[in-house]
C-alpha cells in the first residue's frame, strides 16, 4: 500500500510536470506570433507636417511586424517632441494598417535623418497616438520698410522656397543672372514655429522670377538710424562691398598718436561695379564704396573703439597702398542727474523726492540726448558748453507716480536748475568723468509711464 501510493503520488507528479511544460511551450508561441501590415498607401495630397508626441517608438516597419526594427527609441523621440528646432520636425507621407487594425504612418525628419513608421491610432485618417499635425510657420507682419534690400552676399545668402526645414520640398532657390546691386522688395514675413526665427519673402526687383524666403535676423527695426548696423539676417540696407584686390583698394592702419602703436586696422574698397583704376593710380576725392563714404569718411568711420580721428583729416592715397592714421584714445563721460529743489506748490505727495536725490535709470525716462557730446580725448577737458545745451535739449520724466493724501497720481518732470551752473560745478572735468547734473523736480498731474531708461550715460 505504501509502495503503492508513493508511486501514484510520482506518477501525479510527472504528469503535472508535463501539463505545465504544455502551458509554458504554448504561451513561448503565442508570444512569437506578429501582425500582418496591409498595402502601403501613399498620402498624396493627404501628405501633411507633424511633430511627434514622444510617446511611441519609431520601427523600420509597423512595430509588430515581424522584421520590424528601432529607428528612434522612445527616449531618441521624445527629444524630437521636445526639440526647438525644424529639422526636428516630420513629414507623414505615407500609411500601413496591421490585421489588428493599427493604423501606422510613415514619417521622415525634415534633415532626412529619420525615417519610419509609428503608430499612430486604431482610425485611419487620425492621428490619436505617436505623432500631431503642425503647422511649421506662422505668419508675421511685414516689416515697416519694404524696399531697398540686398544680399549679403549672393554666393552664401540663398534663397528658399519655403523657409529652410518647414517644407520637405524646399529648396534652394537659383540665383542665376542676380546681381548684388539688384535690390529686393518684401511681400510676405514669417517665423519658423519651432525657432521663432524670422523670415522674410522677397523678390529681385530687377527680375521678378528670382524670389524665395530669406533669414531676417531679427527684422527691420525703425529705432536704428543707421541702416547699416541693423542686423537683417541674409539681408542688408547697403549693397554688398566688392572683393578687395590692390586696383580697387587701400588698407588703413590706425596709429596711436602718442606711443605709434598699431590699434586697428581697415580696408576702403572702391564700390563701383565697374572700374578701371589700377594699383598705383591716385584715389579721387569722389570715388566712394557701396556705403557712399569717400575715403576720408570712411577712415573716420572705421575708426577703433574708444579713439578718435582728428576732425579736419585729410588725406591723398593711391589703390594697392597703405595709409597711416594718427588717433587719440578717448573716453566717454557720465552725467549723475541729482535733484537739487523739489517743487511743492503744486501738490503734497506721499513720499516724494528730497532734495539731494539722485535719479537712475530706474527713476527717470530721457529723450533727444545727444550723448555724443560725452566722448572726446581723454587728457582734455570737457567741452561742458556743448554737454549742457544738450541736457537742456533732453526731456526727462519720472516713470514713479506719487499720490496725495486723496489718491491724485502725480508724477515729476524735470528741469536743469540753472544755465552755466553744469560748467561751474565741473569746471576740471576730463573725458571719462562722472559729471554731477543738478535739477529741479516738477510734479504733474497724472500717473507716470513706467518705461525707464536704458542710457548707459547715466550714472
Amino acid at each position: 500500500m505504501r509502495s503503492s501510493f508513493a508511486k501514484s503520488i510520482y506518477v501525479g507528479a510527472a504528469v503535472l510536470g508535463l501539463a505545465g511544460l504544455s502551458a509554458v511551450t504554448t504561451t513561448t508561441a503565442s508570444a512569437k506570433s506578429y501582425a500582418t501590415a496591409g498595402a502601403y498607401t501613399a498620402l498624396a495630397d493627404k501628405s501633411q507636417n507633424v511633430t511627434v508626441t514622444g510617446t511611441n517608438a519609431i520601427y523600420s516597419k509597423p512595430g509588430t511586424v515581424k522584421g520590424a526594427k528601432v529607428v528612434a527609441s522612445k527616449a531618441t523621440v521624445a527629444k524630437l517632441a521636445a526639440s526647438k528646432k525644424s529639422s526636428d520636425t516630420f513629414y507623414a507621407y505615407g500609411t500601413k494598417t496591421t490585421n489588428r487594425g493599427s493604423v501606422y504612418y510613415k514619417i521622415v525628419t525634415m534633415d532626412k535623418k529619420y525615417r519610419g513608421y509609428v503608430y499612430a491610432g486604431k482610425t485611419a485618417g487620425t492621428f490619436t497616438a505617436g505623432i500631431k499635425a503642425a503647422e511649421t510657420t506662422t505668419a508675421a507682419t511685414t516689416p515697416a520698410r519694404t524696399t531697398g534690400y540686398y544680399l549679403k552676399d549672393v554666393s552664401k545668402n540663398t534663397l528658399w522656397t519655403a523657409p529652410k526645414n518647414t517644407d520637405i520640398h524646399a529648396k534652394k532657390v537659383s540665383l542665376y543672372g542676380a546681381s548684388k546691386t539688384d535690390p529686393f522688395t518684401v511681400d510676405k514675413a514669417a517665423t519658423k514655429t519651432k525657432e521663432g526665427s524670422l523670415y522674410y519673402h522677397v523678390t529681385d526687383s530687377k527680375d521678378s522670377s528670382i524670389s524665395g524666403w530669406i533669414y531676417a535676423g531679427k527684422g527691420y527695426d525703425t529705432t536704428i538710424t543707421d541702416n547699416t548696423k541693423q542686423d537683417l539676417g541674409g539681408l542688408s540696407l547697403t549693397v554688398a562691398a566688392n572683393a578687395a584686390t590692390s586696383d580697387n583698394s587701400v588698407n588703413v592702419v590706425y596709429r596711436d598718436a602718442s606711443t605709434k602703436a598699431n590699434v586697428g586696422t581697415a580696408t576702403w574698397v572702391d564700390g563701383a561695379t565697374t572700374s578701371t583704376t589700377k594699383a598705383g593710380d591716385p584715389v579721387d576725392a569722389k570715388a566712394v564704396n557701396t556705403a557712399n563714404q569717400s575715403l576720408v569718411d570712411y577712415i573716420k568711420a572705421a575708426k577703433p573703439a574708444n579713439y578718435a580721428v582728428a576732425s579736419d583729416y585729410t588725406v591723398s592715397a593711391q589703390y594697392g597702398t597703405t595709409v597711416y592714421v594718427d588717433v587719440t584714445a578717448t573716453a566717454t563721460s557720465k552725467v549723475a542727474l541729482k535733484v537739487d529743489n523739489v517743487d511743492t506748490t503744486t501738490a503734497t505727495v506721499v513720499n516724494g523726492l528730497a532734495k539731494n536725490a539722485t535719479l537712475t535709470t530706474k527713476d527717470v525716462t530721457v529723450s533727444g540726448f545727444d550723448a555724443t557730446t560725452l566722448d572726446g580725448d581723454k587728457t582734455k577737458n570737457v567741452d561742458l558748453a556743448k554737454v549742457e545745451t544738450a541736457l537742456e535739449a533732453a526731456t526727462l520724466t519720472g516713470t514713479k507716480t506719487y499720490y496725495t493724501s486723496d489718491g491724485t497720481a502725480y508724477h515729476y518732470t524735470f528741469a536743469l536748475t540753472s544755465k552755466d551752473a553744469l560748467a561751474k560745478d565741473n569746471s576740471r572735468a576730463v573725458y571719462g568723468d562722472t559729471l554731477n547734473a543738478y535739477y529741479t523736480a516738477t510734479l504733474k498731474l497724472g500717473s507716470a509711464n513706467t518705461t525707464s531708461s536704458s542710457d548707459g550715460w547715466i550714472a
